[in-house]
């Protein structure tokens, strides 16, 4: 039908404009906040672009759901406002007739949703934590960044460097504050060189130094010159959690894992392409605008239900999270909830849709004409 291929053009042109503002709005936050984590030394400068596309890719079904859910809406909303809607009326269609056009337009979206719900998105988390993980493992000197102070592993040492060289395993003018059993120490060099000893302890070699030992505000200050000083190089002074969080679980391990917090967060994942669908629905009944009346307040409603449908289902997660109702009680109860009002509504504008139908209106002249 002709109607229906111009209308999935017009929604697919409205959907992509939305996901093009919404992946800018999110890209931009998610830039803003992992360049200042590597600002403040929790993430590696080099893996910046990496750690953005994973948690893009987190994102993603969010910003699916709510593409498709307000394409729809702008879709609907305009053809009333138009006034198209009363020519599709006027021919003897029904709005139940948006479904098929709008579930052709949106079964692609749905399953690149459930795609990256259960495969792609879990599969993102688990590189972003290796990548986070893989810069605390590392040592000290490899952490510091030209130009800033940063903590060592075991929290008793803070570096400055102003320069490196090579694989950061080399480094000029070096400055370290450390805190022992004997008080507080400072060492200033010229170069400092990791080396690895025969025990296999990794070792901070300074070269041509100071070293000036005592209490800050005493004046019993203890200088010492010297052509080279060794000091271990913590690897990693707290052990790392093993335990994998259940975000970044591959599907097919996490069905086999008999956890209150493993069906959890499958509960979450079935959600996504549930929720996608019912949102579209929803959008076909809820775009009705009064044409004579301007600009309406569909989209402010839309996002209030989108955010709210979302905090239930975060809701239902945490119940069965914390045991409070079964897997399989948790999972549907919302989205049916969800389905019936879709129902309602798509009656509700049915039956307000028959009153203002061109036959009806001319029946109820003839009636008036009549009685008079």
């Amino acid at each position: 039908m002709i109607f229906q291929r111009a209308l999935r053009r017009e929604l697919l042109s409205s959907a992509g404009a939305t996901f093009m503002v919404l992946f800018t709005i999110i890209l931009t936050w998610t830039l803003i906040r992992i360049l200042g984590q590597a600002a403040g030394g929790k993430v590696a400068s080099s893996d910046v672009i990496a750690l953005i596309a994973f948690t893009s890719l987190n994102y993603l079904p969010l910003i699916l759901a709510l593409t498709s859910f307000i394409a729809v809406l702008l879709v609907v909303t305009r053809t009333y406002r138009d006034s198209e809607m009363v020519v599709w009326f006027a021919s003897g269609q029904s709005l139940t007739a948006w479904i098929r056009p709008v579930l052709t337009f949106g079964a692609p979206i749905i399953v690149v949703t459930a795609v990256l719900a259960f495969y792609a998105g879990p599969w993102a988390k688990q590189q972003y934590a290796e990548y986070v993980e893989r810069f605390a493992k590392r040592e000290d000197l490899q952490k510091v960044s030209p130009g800033q102070f940063k903590e060592s592993g075991s929290t008793n040492r803070i570096f400055f460097v102003e320069g490196t060289s090579g694989e950061t395993s080399s480094v000029q003018n070096v400055f370290v504050n450390q805190i022992d059993a004997r008080g507080t120490s400072v060492i200033v060099a010229k170069e400092g060189v990791i080396e690895t000893g025969d025990n296999g302890q990794r070792y901070l070699v300074l070269k041509n130094g100071r070293r000036y030992q005592g209490e800050p505000g005493q004046a019993d200050f203890q200088t010492m010159e010297f052509d080279s000083y060794k000091m271990r190089v913590a690897q990693q002074a707290t052990k790392l959690e093993t335990i994998q969080k259940m975000n970044a679980v591959p599907t097919t391990t996490l069905v086999k894992i008999p956890t209150n917090q493993a069906r959890a967060e499958l509960l979450w994942r079935i959600s996504a392409p549930i929720t996608c669908l019912v949102l579209m629905l929803l959008a076909i009944p809820l775009g009705f605008v009064n044409p004579r009346a301007g600009s309406s307040t569909n989209l402010i409603i839309a996002i209030l239900i989108f955010f709210t449908y979302y905090n239930m289902t975060e809701l239902f997660r945490k119940g069965v999270e914390q045991g409070r109702f079964s897997f399989t009680m948790g999972w549907w109860p919302l989205h049916v909830a969800a389905l019936l009002t879709v129902v309602l509504l798509f009656l509700w504008r049915l039956n307000v849709n028959s009153r203002w139908h061109p036959q009806a209106l001319l029946a109820a002249r003839k009636r008036g004409k009549g009685a008079a």
